[in-house]
């Protein structure tokens, strides 16, 4: 099925709200505090970076690291740059209307194009839970020698424990997030710092090129594991607890969504790109370029670097592992509740989603190159979640006064159509 165009979106069904107003009424006595206004926006971007510095970035970033150097810095940077724009029309979204990207799409599409997209989602939400248990296996094998199928279903332990935090308030579950986010950051600051990427090199890196055929199937897998469809409809969800409406605290809530967007992508930008580097100056040498996987890189920072920067290299894998494997999850309640209006168990839900993730681990198959795989067919869902996104938030009858104004919604429609682009020229390379 292809993406809904503009036209596709009417008014929304019986029983799901149409529209705010237009010019809604001052704020009014009792209204929230600027500082519980603060307190009850700031977090949800965290929670969506953690998607951007997944492991199936370790996978890209260590692959296009090892195969090209510094080359494809620029398409980090860029990816980066479109999940902030991406990310912050989701919170707004939310924000606004006070319901989900999913909720949306239902109250506004047909019913066989909403079970349709719902479908391609939850593809989408094999393809990323592959990505989030591989990448904690793996930590888990690095670390302690667990063997990778057992490794995997400690890591479906691991994300029901986070997720249970859940229980004690959506800020307990957003600071776990948080602190795991602060982990990876931590591993690869001290990764930088030791190793000490070419900054010259670095720079030249962030000037557009691609070389090959390969060059542009790791792009776009980058882009893939950076702009995550999941993520997309996860973000607009949880900013549904911060819509008001009164016109100027909405306002300020958009405010504070975009600083949120800005602070937290930016860390996972800069874990992103000091990812690539790293791999660039470590295995973009002679004799080691084919070191391409993520135990290779680990085992080369053991020989070359020494035990500490292996074991901040497998924490981060580990936490980043587990912290997407959670918010996977977390997403994927919202896409089918969304889409469907219906629930089911949580271990059911994991139990499905994580099924193909073990099938991998127990056949043996390359780890690396199925986390690599995973992104590609990730990109592919972006459109399915960008374009109604880009759509949505442009319509005054869904937004009122605060629909997108023409400049974001022509970045919104060209992003969705470059990506689309990319996905074809990789077809008809593949082919």
């Amino acid at each position: 099925m292809s993406a809904p165009g503009p036209d596709a979106f009417v008014q929304p069904t019986e029983g799901m709200p149409a529209v705010l107003p237009a010019e809604p009424a001052r704020d009014r006595p009792g209204s929230p505090s600027r500082g519980r206004v603060r307190v009850s926006v700031l977090g949800p971007a965290f929670v969506a970076a953690v998607a951007y510095i997944d492991p199936g970035n370790f996978a890209t970033n260590v692959q296009g690291g090892a195969k090209f150097g510094y080359q494809l810095l620029w398409v980090v940077l860029a990816a980066n740059l479109v999940a902030m724009l991406v990310q912050y029309l989701s919170a707004k979204l939310g924000a606004v209307t006070g319901l989900s990207l999913p909720e949306q799409c239902r109250a506004r599409l047909p019913r066989w194009a909403s079970v349709g997209m719902w479908v391609q989602a939850e593809l989408i939400a094999m393809a990323t839970d592959i990505a989030e248990f591989l990448g904690a296996a793996i930590g888990l094998n690095l670390l302690f020698g667990v063997p990778l199928l057992i490794a995997g279903l400690l890591t479906g332990v691991i994300a029901f424990s986070i997720l249970a935090l859940q229980r004690r308030g959506y800020r307990s579950f957003e600071l776990a997030i948080a602190a795991l986010l602060g982990i990876v950051l931590a591993g690869f600051l001290y990764e930088t710092l030791h190793i000490g990427p070419s900054a010259r090199a670095s720079l030249h890196g962030l000037i557009p090129s691609l070389h090959g055929a390969s060059a542009a199937y790791l792009a776009v897998g980058i882009i893939g594991a950076t702009v995550m469809p999941h993520v997309i409809y996860l973000h607009s969800a949880m900013t549904t607890r911060s819509a008001r409406e009164d016109a100027a605290t909405r306002r300020r809530v958009l405010r504070l969504e975009a600083i949120d967007v800005v602070v937290a992508l930016t860390i996972a930008g800069l874990i992103n790109l000091a990812m690539l580097a790293v791999a660039a100056k470590l295995l973009h040498v002679p004799g080691l370029m084919s070191v391409d996987t993520i135990t290779g890189a680990h085992r080369v920072l053991l020989e070359r670097v020494g035990g500490g920067a292996a074991l901040a290299f497998a924490m981060a894998l580990l936490a980043s592992g587990a912290s997407s494997s959670s918010v996977g999850t977390y997403a994927g309640q919202i896409v089918m509740a969304g889409f469907l209006g219906v629930r089911i168990p949580l271990l059911v839900r994991r139990a499905i989603t994580m099924l193909p993730a073990l099938v991998i681990l127990a056949t043996g198959v390359s780890t690396t190159g199925a986390l690599v795989l995973s992104q590609v067919v990730l990109s592919f869902g972006i459109p399915f979640a960008l374009i109604p996104l880009v759509v949505l938030t442009g319509k005054r009858s869904v937004m009122g006064a605060d629909a997108n104004g023409p400049g974001l919604r022509i970045a919104g429609y060209l992003v969705a159509a470059a990506i689309s682009a990319m996905n074809v020229f990789l077809v008809v390379q593949a082919l």
